[in-house]
């Protein structure tokens, strides 16, 4: 459980379309083996320190003749931003893919201030 300090709590949110390959024919599509899709997202304002991330898939669009295997995670979560990362293996084909996430943590008000 992160415990937040504090006075302001910030939540930033966002939609962001991954890929669309089956207009290019891109690897997600084409391909087959481990394939991986990697989107830097960054947020609105800094938090404080790293912020709680949750990402969900909002949109998929999946061949329907191979097995549908996806994971999607967070990685790299840092004040400013983080990694959005899908992945996907063997024989699955996939078209387009649309991710929603969520940040919660703390961030500085106008009365904050550091020392140095």
């Amino acid at each position: 459980m992160k415990k937040i300090e504090g006075r302001l709590l910030g939540i930033d949110q966002g939609s962001v379309l991954m890929f669309s390959d089956f207009e290019t024919g891109g690897i997600m599509w084409t391909g087959t083996g481990p394939r991986v899709s990697r989107r830097k997202i960054a947020f609105s304002e800094a938090y404080g320190v790293p912020p709680a991330v949750w990402v969900g898939i909002s949109m998929w669009d999946l061949d329907q003749k191979t097995n549908q295997r996806a994971d999607i995670q967070a990685e790299r979560i840092t004040c400013e931003g983080f990694e959005l990362v899908f992945r996907t293996w063997a024989d699955t084909r996939v078209a387009r893919i649309r991710a929603d996430w969520i940040a919660m943590g703390p961030v500085t008000g106008p009365d904050d201030w550091q020392l140095y």
